[in-house]
């Protein structure tokens, strides 16, 4: 079976829409995707009667959840309707596998989010490294690198 017809049939026997990422990918709403954006196999992302963005060249691994809503409280019985926030993605983001973005998150552009990271509600300045459970934060931590390896490029670049 070649992967068009694999994705057709995975769409006409789930709730998964057809998407132009691996066929076991999820989406739900109207997420918007920038360009050259990857999500690996198994991974949700659930933008119902939210805003999700997702900026240029990002990679979602496999197995990841970027999940606007939260219905605990109405499942607890104490809210009468779920929670849902948006999610902003800057570009140039890696998220690891086996993470969770979480409705409310703002994640700044070149930052990389470690497999099995939590991310809460809040913003995180770009050229971050974000990891673990509870989330840490390192502000600027891939910031001297990003910029050095474009100045590289360049010169490269303009050497050959």
């Amino acid at each position: 079976m070649e992967e068009s017809e694999l994705k057709r049939a995975f769409a006409a026997i789930t709730s998964f829409k057809e998407n132009p990422f691996h066929p076991l990918v999820w989406i739900a709403g109207e997420p918007i995707f920038g360009e050259n954006v990857f999500i690996g196999a198994m991974s949700e992302v659930n933008a119902v009667k939210v805003r999700v963005e997702i900026g240029d060249n990002c990679d979602i691994a496999s197995f990841v959840s970027i999940n606007a809503a939260d219905s605990h409280r109405k499942t607890l019985g104490i809210a009468d309707d779920i929670d849902r926030r948006d999610i902003k993605i800057e570009a140039n983001v890696f998220i690891g596998g086996f993470c969770m973005v979480k409705g409310g998150a703002h994640i700044g552009h070149h930052t990389v989010v470690a497999a099995g990271t939590i991310v809460g509600p809040g913003y995180i300045p770009p050229y971050s490294l974000v990891y673990g459970n509870p989330m840490q934060v390192k502000p600027g931590y891939y910031k001297d690198r990003v910029e050095s390896g474009v100045r590289e490029k360049a010169r490269r670049g303009s050497v050959g």
